[in-house]
């Protein structure tokens, strides 16, 4: 079945970054939201896709509640309820990641989608304009859950551990990952200043209250 396609790439991002402190006090906050394109030099587990939409479907692509399947080179959209279905939409929105809305804490991945035109649409039936989904697997695992490992953003309940040159990375905190969590993310408040004792690291996290408060494992 023919349909519209988008060109685009998939981030489900493995690793966050933030800024390693000795205190509560002294260090620029790290960025605790590498989909959003602010990871400060960070790379993602990104590849390129071809997000394909059968005509049988909703008039927006991926939109909210609805599902993808999962493939090597493409993300297909699919019915909820079909055996081929393997995430689902959370969160739509159009434009860039790092112009819009954060998406929900527990999103497992993001999807970006290209731009495209009507008049480059094999089929002609609509244009897809440029925007990004937020997707949550439909079964385990989930690495946007606190403590999961993943995910588009760092939340309270994640686990970090030092990678060097100042910087954080996600890490599970079961200790089944390939790194062994340092920090753990215990509380999220809107000024360092109310961070408890003994906060050892700081994490920014987006949202009204940008500032994860980490302590020591």
């Amino acid at each position: 079945m023919g349909g519209r396609s988008a060109f685009g790439v998939a981030c489900a991002v493995p690793v966050l970054l933030g800024m390693l402190v000795t205190g509560c006090s002294g260090a620029a906050e790290g960025d605790g939201r590498l989909s959003e394109g602010e990871g400060g030099g960070a790379t993602a587990s990104a590849r390129q896709v071809t997000p394909t939409l059968p005509a049988a479907y909703g008039a927006v692509f991926l939109g909210v509640d609805e599902c993808s399947s999962f493939g090597t080179t493409s993300f297909t959209e699919v019915s909820c309820t079909s055996e081929r279905a393997a995430a689902r939409v959370v969160a739509r929105h159009e434009g860039k990641v790092g112009d819009g809305p954060l998406c929900p804490a527990t999103t497992d991945f993001v999807l970006h989608i290209s731009e495209q035109s009507r008049t480059s649409d094999e089929d002609g039936d609509g244009a897809i304009p440029q925007g990004y989904a937020c997707m949550r697997n439909l079964t385990a695992p989930h690495p946007g859950d606190p403590g999961g490992g993943g995910g588009p953003r760092t939340i309270v309940g994640d686990c970090v551990y030092n990678s060097g040159d100042g910087q954080v990375r996600e890490t599970s905190c079961d200790g089944q990952g390939k790194q062994r969590p340092e920090y753990k993310v215990a509380k999220a408040v809107d000024k360092r200043a109310k961070c408890p004792l003994p906060t050892a690291l700081y994490v920014q996290l987006g949202g009204d209250r940008p500032v994860g408060c980490a302590r020591p494992m």
